[in-house]
């Protein structure tokens, strides 16, 4: 009987319906090509490239490798998957019956004898939910898609965490470069502060000068101190993301050494699609809650919960133990919800309401990664423009310096000048470190833009 009963639930099984809208992905509106995108560039899509490939400095691999290994972001985000596949576990398991055992002892008095007796009994007890309008399979389908949505929003950390670690070290060798020229820059100035003051002590220039030498001296230790400060501040935003107390980082290529590409070939936007984690991350959302519409709708149908049971029972403990009767029981049932005073039809509705917000979102991640792109690549573009425009500004200072101060030893112009062509010089050589450091920043922005860094 009990075969019979697995069979018939099987061809009932067999013959179930999922209700409630199958998953496709909406229609987008994918641009023919990222706007800024240079027409110029070969190769492969920068963001098929592995992220040591993109980041050449051993030392900075180093880093980033520890960082994968110990930062604390990353590894919650595991954890989170962790969850999820467990979750989803514990969702696929309403799909299947449930088999579980059963020992009973019942005092009763019933005719046609009216005495106390006691039954003993126990045996084995299947119960199974038929999930015959989709409900359970609804539900499993929402819990893989969460599943997904959390491993691609850890690999959404993982990129993120290596663009912080690369952008965090640049920053700081943009830094190193900064107090190498204050350093340089505050020996030549000690020099002319020397120079002026023997000057001044002889009687061939004003106190003014003096005075103004020893500013210029001053400016330099103060950006020192300042580049000094930044220096420990940015080694301890390292340190955290490296998992790791604050500490020493260890350096690698100076910032002006650092390879990379001048022109980046993109690749095409509907790949951007596939490649970026936050937005598959957007999109298994929305099929997880296009899932839930289907759970909701469920709720309007009769559910279908079978039991059977198989067994021993005795009037005499001693009996059963030895010799008992065997019974068994198939029960069926078909529940309908009548009135639930408008809960259903309040969760149906709240769910489509979620799936659409979830479409939204996923519709407005597109946007922003493609928006994320076009500023990546047009940042990177004129950041590179700057940065050699500014070296070249940089060069012209440094000899209109050196020049000014010639004329001033010789006596053909005032000290004003050499202050002011030292002062320029000076601004000039830390914004060329600063554009040195935004052209490799937007440079790594831009291959995490595109969705690079997180395949294995």
């Amino acid at each position: 009987m009990i075969r019979k009963f697995c069979v018939a639930a099987a061809a009932l099984g067999l013959a179930a319906c999922a209700v409630g809208p199958d998953y496709k992905r909406p229609a987008l509106d994918v641009p023919a090509k990222f706007r800024g995108s240079p027409e110029s560039a070969q190769g492969a899509a920068f963001a098929d490239l592995q992220w040591w490939a993109v980041l050449e400095d051993p030392v900075l691999q180093n880093l980033i490798r520890d960082a994968l290994a110990n930062n604390y972001d990353l590894r919650i985000a595991a954890n989170h998957v962790l969850q999820a596949r467990e979750q989803l576990g514990i969702t696929r398991s309403n799909q299947l019956p449930s088999l579980g055992g059963f020992v009973e002892a019942e005092r009763q008095r019933a005719p046609p004898v009216l005495s106390d007796q006691t039954i003993y009994s126990g045996g084995l007890q299947l119960s199974w939910m038929l999930d015959f309008w989709g409900q359970f399979r609804r539900a499993t389908e929402a819990a893989r898609a969460t599943l997904l949505a959390t491993e691609y929003a850890q690999n959404a950390v993982r990129i993120t965490l290596i663009a912080n670690v690369a952008s965090a070290y640049f920053q700081l060798r943009a830094f190193d470069q900064e107090l190498e020229a204050s350093t340089r820059i505050l020996q030549t100035n000690r020099e002319t502060l020397r120079i002026t003051t023997l000057s001044v002590n002889g009687g061939a220039s004003p106190i003014t000068d003096q005075l103004q030498a020893t500013l210029l001296v001053q400016q330099a230790q103060a950006q020192i101190t300042q580049l000094e400060q930044s220096i420990a501040q940015t080694e301890n935003q390292l340190s955290l993301l490296l998992g790791k107390n604050p500490g020493d980082i260890s350096r690698g290529m100076r910032l002006v050494e650092q390879p990379h590409l001048p022109e980046v070939p993109a690749g095409l936007p509907s790949q951007l699609l596939e490649r970026r984690p936050d937005v598959r991350e957007a999109e298994e959302t929305l099929d997880a809650a296009n899932a839930d519409v289907g759970v909701a709708k469920a709720a309007f149908f009769p559910q279908i919960p079978l039991t059977a049971s198989y067994g021993a029972a005795s009037a005499n403990l001693g009996d059963f133990l030895k010799q008992s009767a065997n019974v068994w029981s198939v029960a069926g049932q078909v529940v309908q919800p009548i009135f639930e005073g408008g809960k259903i039809r309040s969760a149906y509705r709240l769910a489509w309401a979620q799936r659409d917000a979830a479409e939204l979102a996923y519709r407005q991640s597109v946007q922003q990664a493609f928006t994320d792109v076009a500023n990546s690549l047009v940042g990177y573009e004129k950041s590179r423009a700057l940065r050699l425009t500014l070296e070249e500004q940089t060069a012209t200072y440094a000899e209109t310096a050196r020049l000014a101060n010639d004329r001033y030893r010789g006596g053909s112009t005032s000290f004003l000048e050499v202050l002011t062509t030292q002062q320029q010089y000076f601004t000039s050589e830390l914004q060329s470190s600063q554009a040195w450091f935004a052209e490799l920043q937007n440079y790594v922005q831009l291959y995490q833009a595109l969705g690079g860094g997180w395949q294995r």
